[in-house]
């Protein structure tokens, strides 16, 4: 695989050692974002690692100002878990500029099969991934088939928020659909690598699939810096030397939140009061007065607490990740709070 540089020079170390201690304001960046004072990261770092953290991963544009591995190396790839969702929105958006999709398409437009449906006929490719589409959750842990979740009953009518694989795959199936009526194959891994990751320097560490095809709910294996990589693929518009590769409209819309939840836009969650976290035992909602103080923070988000964080305003990502996801599922070890740990780090 290719090796993406990340910028790691010797500057770089002196930038993130002097913003360690706190001494080091970020200037502003060439866009005219204004600066911002760094945070003390040894609080942040210790809250990670005393939870089975393995990487953190701090970066403003462009230029990484923190980055500690605890019992890991920066070359090791980790589980994304339910992190790998956020993938989709943004294949929508690049679906969009490439003319194969419209956000407020019926899926019924594809999936012929729902027509007749009275419940499945009025989803959108927008409540699809918005996850208010009345499409049920699914399997947990090893997501059904695309062929499976596209087959399954509505839960129920539109307007519910339900988190769960099963848009996803019914995504990947509509993907797939409109890939080979395009004459693009029908390998919708193959066709993200070329369309978004190679233009973003993301390489996969692995990818599983079912029946063939990459499994959109879970299942993407990324090292740190990768996973950063596409964050700021995300960050920048997806423009890569100067050229749009994505809709702007549609990658916005990944960031509006839906009608059934503040904290959920287009497969990404935003940290935001009110926000109806995934499952009753989630700490993503907790402390919401410090919640309520944090600036606008986009998130991927995985069991075992896997993270990465944009924050557009200061131009700043970052990325946390974590072994022990079945210990985590369990209950075992100490609660994570998003909350917390950004308190600790957005000043």
């Amino acid at each position: 695989m290719k090796d993406h540089p990340m910028r790691l020079d010797r500057r770089t170390f002196l930038t993130g050692s002097l913003a360690a201690a706190g001494l080091f304001t970020v200037p502003s960046s060439a866009s005219g974002r204004a600066a911002y004072p760094v945070a003390d990261y040894t609080a942040a770092a210790r809250y990670s690692a005393e939870r089975s953290g393995v990487s953190l991963l701090v970066m403003q544009a462009g230029r990484t100002l923190f980055e500690e591995y605890p019992r890991s190396g920066p070359k090791r790839f980790y589980e994304l878990a339910s992190g790998t969702k956020s993938f989709s929105g943004v294949m929508v958006a690049a679906l969009v500029q490439d003319g194969l999709l419209t956000l407020d398409e019926a899926c019924a437009d594809t999936l012929t099969e729902w027509r007749s449906d009275p419940l499945k006929r009025t989803a959108t490719i927008r409540s699809l991934l918005s996850l208010e589409s009345g499409a049920g959750e699914g399997r947990l842990g090893r997501p059904d088939t695309y062929a499976d979740a596209v087959a399954d009953p509505f839960a129920g009518a539109a307007g519910t928020f339900r988190y769960g694989p099963a848009p996803f795959q019914i995504f990947g199936e509509i993907v797939r659909r409109k890939l080979v009526a395009a004459g693009q194959g029908e390998d919708v891994l193959a066709w993200m690598q070329s369309r978004i990751l190679e233009p973003a320097g993301v390489d996969v560490g692995n990818w599983r699939r079912r029946d063939g095809q990459p499994t959109l709910p879970s299942g993407a294996q990324l090292t740190a810096r990768d996973w950063a990589r596409f964050g700021r693929f995300v960050l920048d518009g997806g423009v890569v030397d100067g050229q749009a590769t994505l809709d702007a409209a549609a990658l916005a819309a990944n960031f509006q939140p839906s009608g059934a939840n503040p904290g959920y836009g287009m497969s990404w969650w935003l940290l935001r009061p009110g926000l109806i976290p995934p499952a009753p035992t989630s700490l993503i909602d907790a402390a919401p007065d410090k919640l309520a103080r944090l600036p606008d923070v986009r998130m991927a988000a995985g069991a075992g607490n896997q993270r990465l964080y944009l924050v557009p305003e200061r131009d700043l990502l970052i990325v946390r990740q974590a072994d022990g996801i079945l210990r985590q599922a369990r209950g075992q070890g100490l609660p994570w709070s998003d909350p917390d740990f950004l308190s600790l780090l957005l000043v």
